[in-house]
């Protein structure tokens, strides 16, 4: 048991919290309690947890700002809880840095897989090294890092995740279901907005305009390409499209 992975849930719902730790414990995972953002950070500290569910909304800290303390120790990986589930607010949850984000009440079994999912991306995925330059950006794939105009770029644990798996094959489309099941795991193969927003939050580190698809090009239905060529030779029968050794769409406009 003690190799199981240790999850601590902070929530001022006493309900909640006994309501998470139970399905949990079910699962066979570690779990420890505590009923506020202050108690957490204590708990954080002392145990080190494997990964931290938060609820958003607390009375003494708010979970943003629990998250945020925790990760200048280490980079702990994040579940958001909220009563919350509108899209806009979930996007809102991983803008500011969360691995995941679960709207409440939840499904015991979805809780589960979403903690193992996260888990497993902080495990990490190890594609070749090197390192790969568009215009000025480089990212390099051994030493895990990105940078523009010579300048680091800050990014969270998925967000590196998933834009390592697309540098790792650039030049080629990555079929959507792939990158899902890749970078989050076999139960998100279908989850379109989520990879949506997150593709989102890549393009906006690698410099894109709002609303323009900057070097990533999404193929409608299909799946995205990190481009390494110049624009102008994209998306011909000698461009990315072809990546995939069969014919595709254009290129769409980002939504």
């Amino acid at each position: 048991m003690k190799n199981q992975p240790l999850v601590l849930v902070a929530d001022d719902e006493p309900r909640i919290t006994k309501l998470v730790a139970v399905a949990l414990a079910d699962e066979g995972f570690r779990v420890i309690t505590a009923g506020g953002g202050e108690e957490a950070l204590a708990m954080a500290e002392e145990f080190r947890p494997d990964v931290v569910l938060l609820d958003i909304v607390m009375v003494d800290l708010d979970g943003i700002e629990v998250m945020s303390r925790m990760r200048e120790w280490r980079p702990v990986p994040v579940i958001l809880l909220t009563a919350k589930g509108s899209v806009a607010d979930k996007a809102r949850g991983l803008d500011l840095g969360a691995d995941d984000y679960i709207a409440k009440p939840c499904h015991p079994d979805e809780l589960a897989a979403r903690v193992r999912a996260v888990l497993r991306r902080a495990a990490g995925i190890t594609p070749g090294g090197g390192v790969l330059t568009i215009g000025d950006i480089e990212i390099d794939l051994e030493r895990r890092f990105m940078t523009r105009g010579g300048e680091l770029v800050q990014l969270s644990r998925t967000e590196w995740l998933l834009l390592q798996h697309l540098a790792a094959n650039a030049g080629k489309v990555v079929l959507h279901s792939e990158l899902l099941t890749k970078v989050w795991g076999p139960e998100y193969r279908d989850d379109m907005q989520y990879l949506r927003v997150w593709v989102s939050r890549i393009r906006r580190k690698l410099g894109a305009a709002p609303g323009e698809p900057g070097p990533i090009t999404t193929f409608q239905g299909i799946g995205y390409v990190l481009n390494v060529d110049p624009p102008e030779r994209l998306g011909g029968p000698k461009g990315a499209a072809a990546a995939v050794g069969a014919p595709v769409p254009a290129p769409a406009r980002e939504e």
